[in-house]
């Protein structure tokens, strides 16, 4: 027998039967969801489905000995295999001839019972029941073929899209510990994930969201480390997504969060698996969106955006004197460009006299008060690092530089800003540079200005208003339902050994095993 197959490329001119298309489709497909036996049918609605649409391929061929019976193929071309795109109808071809030899025909019902009952040798290959299964295959990037005479359809997967490898995170850089980060594919993702904590507790749940966008997202857990009331939470949270367009993770931020006008961030985001592992077991929730290598950790606490995973690859000394060093940047970047201007212009009686005289001096000649000066250096300041991160990466860093060193230079030389005040934005800047988590460091340059005009209004009295305005958000806002300020305020002093300093690995082992056993004595008192 000849294994031979005829092939024809579908167009608007070019269809499988001869005959031109009808005003409408047949009865049977006509208004119904269901796959119609008619293989013309299923040919026009496709066409329709995706009109306009030139990377749609339509492909014609028959199979059997005698070439008796015929079929069509339906996918991207943009999304499909080169050599993916005739398997199936070549494997078929084969498939017949040794199942029924050279002298038989092939009949319908030969065709069904043949996937209905023993199955294809293609990974992924299922049958479709309904054209919007077969439109959400192609879409998915899958090989969808109908067949004559036949009211269901065959699908299989054939996606070959270009990914980027996985290389060293470009937000996170890491010193010392693993150098791997997340990449733009969901499922690759989830497999880091899974190959580095094998638990059967690991639990990972899929939605789909967005009418146009089809964005698959999944949130995992680790079973009995979570808090039940926080997972139910989320849960609930979640399921609210339906028409919602998700194209990145930080979309579903304002899903998650109590307040979404609060300047505080109320989750995390990593790029690194070493950091999603150690939030799993700390009992966090986490998301990740297909199209995106973030992968956002919820609930997020105060505290825990001054921690990095990499403080635990050092000895407990250093890495206790670099959280202390981050809680002391975070103070500079808040409090010191409104410091200076109480001090210099309600406070100057503490400041040593040789420094105020100093101070004084530079600023001879400055036709602004210190609260203009200082406003007018942030906003060049804010104006050179959004200009240092949209531009080519190049040369960003140059503009960075040397932009802040000739605006800080010709700043002095015309007399808009004194020196001393550009050292108070330079030190302000660097000190917002040296938080982990870029979205706490956005907060506090939010909140900066509040506080210079505290300042200028009312000197140190308007500083502390503004700390206990801050003090009083931060105590009342929530995070997933729990205290943002969690484990200050509820005091829990096991989790409070490793916020500020890092204890060592012996002390954070029996003060994890303490947590459990009081989670546990707390779960069975409920139960009773």
């Amino acid at each position: 027998m000849r294994n031979q197959s005829t092939d024809n490329d579908l167009t608007p001119s070019h269809s499988l039967a001869s005959e031109a298309k009808p005003d409408q489709l047949s009865e049977e497909g006509l208004g119904s969801n269901a796959i119609s036996t008619c293989l013309q049918d299923n040919l026009w609605r496709i066409e329709e489905f995706f009109a306009s649409c030139e990377d749609l391929k339509l492909f014609a061929w028959s199979y059997g000995p005698k070439l008796e019976q015929t079929a069509f193929s339906a996918y991207f071309d943009t999304l499909i295999k080169s050599n993916d795109k005739n398997y199936m109808r070549d494997t078929l071809q084969n498939l017949v001839a040794h199942k029924l030899g050279p002298a038989m025909t092939v009949t319908v019902e030969d065709v069904i019972g043949f996937f209905e009952s023993d199955g294809v040798s293609s990974p992924s290959a299922e049958l479709l029941n309904n054209i919007d299964q077969a439109v959400k295959s192609i879409l998915d990037g899958k090989v969808v073929i109908f067949f004559n005479e036949w009211h269901k359809a065959l699908s299989y997967h054939a996606l070959d899209v270009e990914q980027r490898q996985a290389t060293e995170p470009i937000t996170e850089p890491s010193v010392q510990g693993p150098h791997v980060s997340f990449i733009e594919n969901l499922e690759r993702n989830i497999g880091v994930i899974r190959s580095l904590l094998k638990s059967p507790k690991l639990k990972f749940e899929f939605f789909t969201a967005g009418e146009q966008s089809q964005r698959v997202i999944a949130y995992g857990y680790l079973d009995g480390t979570v808090m039940p009331e926080t997972l139910i939470d989320f849960k609930q949270r979640i399921a609210k997504i339906d028409k919602e367009e998700i194209l990145e993770s930080s979309y579903l931020e304002e899903w998650i969060g109590d307040s979404p006008y609060s300047p505080f961030p109320q989750v995390r985001y990593t790029e690194r698996p070493d950091n999603v592992i150690s939030a799993l077991l700390d009992g966090k929730i986490i998301a990740m969106v297909n199209g995106s290598p973030s992968t956002l950790i919820c609930p997020g606490n105060f505290l825990e955006f001054f921690v990095t995973s990499e403080d635990y690859y050092y000895r407990t000394i250093f890495s206790s004197l670099i959280r202390l060093i981050r809680v002391t940047a975070f103070i500079i970047a808040l409090m010191l460009p409104s410091s200076y201007i109480a001090l210099s212009n309600f406070h100057s009686e503490l400041i040593p006299t040789v420094l105020l005289l100093a101070i004084l001096n530079t600023r001879e000649g400055i036709p602004f008060p210190a609260l203009v000066e200082a406003l007018i250096m942030e906003f060049f300041f804010e104006l050179l690092r959004e200009a240092g991160i949209r531009l080519p990466r190049p040369i960003g860093s140059a503009v960075s530089i040397v932009g802040a060193l000739v605006i800080g230079q010709a700043a002095i030389q015309s007399q808009i800003a004194s020196p001393v005040m550009v050292i108070v934005v330079a030190l302000t800047g660097i000190a917002s540079f040296a938080l982990p988590q870029y979205n706490m460091a956005i907060a506090i340059r939010i909140l900066r200005f509040p506080l210079m005009i505290l300042a200028a209004t009312f000197g140190g009295l308007g500083i502390m208003i503004g700390l206990l305005l801050i003090y009083l958000h931060l105590a009342t806002l929530r995070s997933l339902g729990q205290p943002y300020l969690a484990p200050v305020t509820p005091m829990n002093i096991n989790r409070l050994r490793d916020t500020l300093i890092v204890l060592p690995r012996r002390m954070l082992l029996h003060s994890l095993r303490n947590r459990h056993l009081y989670k546990k004595t707390s779960e069975g008192k409920k139960v009773k």
